[in-house]
C-alpha cells in the first residue's frame, strides 16, 4: 500500500513536470514568434534601448495569457514561478526550462537559444545605466532619487533652493502651468549657483501643462468682507480680528497677516492715533466697533472682539474727531471705505442634480429656487475646451474636482451637456471655477500639447534636462513632440511621459517604444488623474502594471502625486502618507510637491528610502536581519530596533 501511495506520488509529480514543461514550452515559442511579427518597431528604436525593447515585446507576449496556474504548479515543484521575470524575461523562461527538463525522464528536444538574450545581471544593469542616464548618479546609501516641484517663491529665495539641494533634491521640478519664463530662468540660476557651493549636481525638469480640461469662470459673489476673533472653547475671545486700514491695499499691503483689508480715504487715515475708536454699522445693521492699535507710514492696525461684515460704502466714524494739532475737523469725521473685491461663488451639488456645461466661456451661476424650493433654473458653468463637446456620449461618466464629484452625461445639445450629478454625499458639495475635468471614458481628440506649450518649448529645449509630456494619451503624441524638439535644435532634454488618462495607460507599451527612438526616457505614474480616469478602487492595480512595464523596457519611473503631502503642507505627515513614500522605493524617482514645509518633507523622504533600501528592491523583498528584541530562545541571532 504505501509503496502503491509512493509510486501514486511519483507518478503524479512526473505528470506535474510534463505538464509545466509542455506548457513553458509552448509559451516560449509564442515569444519568439511575436517578436518576429513586431520587428518593424524594433527598426527604429535608438541602440540604447534595443535589447529593452526586445525583452518588453518578450513581456508583453508572456503577460497576455493568464499564468496563475503554470504559476501554481511551478510553485509546487519548487521552482521559479516567474514572478520576478520582467528585467530578463526570456533568460527567466529558459532557466525554469533547463530545469523542468532536467527534472523529466523523457527525452526532450533541447530549447532552442535566442541571440542576445538579457540574463539576470544584465537587465538590471540596463535599468541602471537608464536611469543614472536619466536622473543623474544616484546618491551614497539611496537609490532612488528625490524630485521636489518648485514653489513660485523659489524664484527669489536662493536659500530654499540651496537648502532643498542639501537636504537631498536629486531633480529641480518646474511646472509649466505656473510663474513664466523669467521667473524660471531665475529658480535654474539659483540652482547652478546651489550646485557650485555644495558640489552637487541636480536634474532641471520641466512640466508642460498640457490640455487641462477645467470649469470655467462663475459670476461674481458680493463684495462682503467678514472679520471674526479666535474664541476659546467657553466662547472667550482669546486673539482680536486684525483690520489693516489703507488707502491701497495692493500698493500697500499689511506687513503681516489680517483678516481684512479695507481701502480709506488717505487724508481721513493721516488723522488716525494710537488709541482712537472707530464705530460703524455693519452689513447686517449691528454696531460695531474698531481700535486703532499701530499706525505706520503705509496704513493702520485696528483690532476688534466682535464679528463683523463689511461692504463698500460701510462708514467708519471717529470717535474723537481731532487732528494731532487739537483741532476739530468735522469734514474729516467719517469716511466710506472703497470698493471690495467681490467673493467668491459657488455651485453647490448634490445627488440627482441637474448641472449644465455651457460651450461658452461667460460666467457661470447657480442654480435658483422658487420660494417653494422648487427649481427654476438649473446650475451652469462653462469649459475651457469647449470641442471635447464632440467626443462626449450620453451615458458617459464625468468628474469634476479631482474625483470629488461625480456625474454622468445625461444628453448632448448643441451648446450645452447637460449631467447629473449621481455621486452621493451627506453634504451638498461644492464646484467652485476653474477644477478639474475628467472623462474617462470618452475618446478625446485633444493633442498632447496646447498653443501655450509649444510657445513653452523653446526655453525648455534650451533649459530643461528633461521635459515632462502631461497628458500623454498615444504614440503620436510622443512621436509630436519628439519632431518639435528635433526642430528647435541643440541639445534634446529626455522625454518623461506623464500617464494620467486611462488612454495613455492603455497605449504605454506604444508609447515607450516611440520614446525608446531617442538615448534616454522615462515614465511618471502621475497618480491624481490618473485615480480618477481609472476609478480610485484600481489605482493600486494600475500603478503596479505600470511599474512591470516599465521595469521590463528598463525605462525609470517616477512616483508622483500626494506623496508626503500633508506633511508638505502642513508639518505632520499621516501613517498612511509615511506607507505610500516607502513603496515609493519600488520606482527609481520619487516626486514631493509644493508646500510650506516642503524641506522637512525632503528630509523625511530621504530617511525613509535610505531605511527601505535594505528591506525592498522593486517586487523583490530583501530578507535582512528581523529588528526583534530577541531572537530564537537561547540563541541571540536578532539586532535590536535601529
Amino acid at each position: 500500500m504505501t509503496r502503491k501511495t509512493s509510486t501514486g506520488s511519483t507518478h503524479s509529480g512526473e505528470s506535474e513536470i510534463a505538464l509545466a514543461l509542455a506548457e513553458l514550452a509552448a509559451i516560449r515559442a509564442d515569444m519568439v514568434s511575436d517578436l518576429a511579427l513586431s520587428q518593424p518597431h524594433l527598426e527604429r528604436i535608438h541602440p540604447n534601448y534595443l535589447h529593452s525593447a526586445r525583452n518588453l515585446l518578450h513581456y508583453l507576449s508572456l503577460r497576455r495569457r493568464d499564468l496563475r496556474p503554470l504559476q501554481l504548479r511551478l510553485a509546487a515543484l519548487g521552482l521559479s514561478s516567474l514572478g520576478r521575470a520582467e528585467a530578463h524575461v526570456l533568460a527567466t523562461v529558459d532557466e525554469v526550462l533547463s530545469v523542468l527538463n532536467r527534472l523529466d525522464q523523457r527525452a526532450c528536444p533541447a530549447v532552442g537559444k535566442e541571440t542576445e538574450v538579457i540574463d539576470f545581471s544584465h537587465g538590471e544593469r540596463l535599468l541602471a545605466d537608464h536611469t543614472n542616464a536619466l536622473l543623474g548618479e544616484a546618491d551614497a546609501g539611496r537609490k532612488v532619487r528625490i524630485m521636489v516641484t518648485m514653489p513660485s517663491e523659489a524664484a527669489d529665495d536662493y536659500l530654499l533652493v540651496h537648502t532643498l539641494l542639501q537636504q537631498g533634491m536629486d531633480c529641480m521640478r518646474i511646472n509649466c502651468a505656473h510663474d513664466d519664463t523669467t521667473a524660471w530662468a531665475r529658480m535654474i540660476a539659483h540652482l547652478r549657483q546651489a550646485e557650485q557651493s555644495l558640489g552637487r549636481s541636480c536634474r532641471v525638469v520641466m512640466d508642460l501643462a498640457g490640455p487641462k480640461l477645467r470649469t470655467g469662470p462663475l459670476e461674481p459673489g458680493p463684495a462682503v468682507v467678514r472679520i471674526h476673533p479666535v474664541r476659546d472653547v467657553y466662547g472667550r475671545v482669546s486673539a482680536p480680528a486684525r483690520v489693516w486700514l489703507s488707502a491701497d491695499p495692493v500698493l500697500y499691503a499689511p506687513p503681516t497677516p489680517a483678516s481684512a483689508c479695507l481701502p480709506v480715504s488717505a487724508a481721513w487715515l493721516a488723522q488716525l492715533q494710537v488709541g482712537e475708536g472707530l464705530s460703524f454699522i455693519d452689513a447686517r445693521g449691528a454696531k460695531r466697533g474698531l481700535k486703532i492699535v499701530d499706525v505706520t507710514a503705509d496704513g493702520c492696525w485696528a483690532e476688534t472682539g466682535k464679528t463683523a461684515y463689511f461692504v463698500p460704502g460701510t462708514v467708519l466714524l471717529r470717535e474723537q474727531a481731532r487732528s494731532r494739532h487739537g483741532k476739530d475737523q468735522p469734514d474729516m469725521h467719517e469716511c466710506s471705505i472703497g470698493d471690495l473685491p467681490a467673493g467668491e461663488t459657488v455651485i453647490s451639488l448634490q445627488q440627482s442634480d441637474l448641472l449644465i456645461l455651457t460651450r461658452d466661456l461667460e460666467p457661470g451661476r447657480a442654480a435658483t429656487y422658487d420660494s417653494a424650493g422648487h427649481l427654476l433654473t438649473p446650475a451652469t458653468i462653462g469649459c475651457s475646451i469647449p470641442q471635447v463637446f464632440d467626443d462626449v456620449q450620453a451615458g458617459q461618466p464625468i468628474w469634476f474636482d479631482d474625483g470629488k464629484i461625480g456625474g454622468v452625461v445625461e444628453k448632448i445639445e448643441a451648446e450645452r451637456v447637460r449631467v447629473r450629478i449621481t455621486q452621493d454625499h451627506l453634504n451638498p458639495v461644492k464646484l467652485r471655477a476653474d477644477k478639474g475635468i475628467n472623462l474617462p471614458e470618452s475618446k478625446l481628440q485633444l493633442a498632447a500639447m496646447s498653443d501655450k506649450d509649444i510657445e513653452d518649448l523653446a526655453f525648455v529645449a534650451q533649459h530643461a534636462d528633461i521635459v515632462e509630456l502631461s497628458f500623454a494619451n498615444c504614440g503620436q503624441d510622443v512621436e509630436s513632440l519628439q519632431q518639435r524638439l528635433q526642430a528647435l535644435g541643440g541639445n534634446q532634454p529626455a522625454i518623461v511621459l506623464k500617464i494620467e488618462t486611462r488612454r495613455g495607460f492603455e497605449n504605454l507599451p506604444d508609447m515607450l517604444l516611440t520614446a525608446m527612438r531617442a538615448p534616454s526616457c522615462g515614465v511618471m505614474i502621475a497618480r491624481g488623474d490618473l485615480a480618477v480616469e481609472c476609478g480610485f478602487e484600481r489605482l493600486a492595480e494600475v500603478q503596479e502594471e505600470i511599474l512591470w512595464i516599465c521595469e521590463a523596457a528598463h525605462v525609470p519611473v517616477i512616483w508622483a502625486t500626494q506623496v508626503l503631502e500633508t506633511l508638505a503642507r502642513e508639518g505632520q505627515p499621516s501613517r498612511a502618507e509615511i506607507t505610500d513614500a516607502a513603496m515609493g522605493r519600488r520606482a527609481e524617482c520619487v516626486m514631493l510637491n509644493k508646500g510650506p514645509y516642503i524641506v522637512s518633507a525632503v528630509r523625511v523622504l530621504d530617511d525613509i528610502l535610505r531605511r527601505m533600501q535594505a528591506h525592498q528592491a522593486k517586487k523583490s523583498a530583501m530578507l535582512r536581519e528581523l529588528h526583534l528584541a530577541h531572537g530564537l530562545p537561547g540563541l541571540d541571532t536578532a539586532a535590536g530596533f535601529d
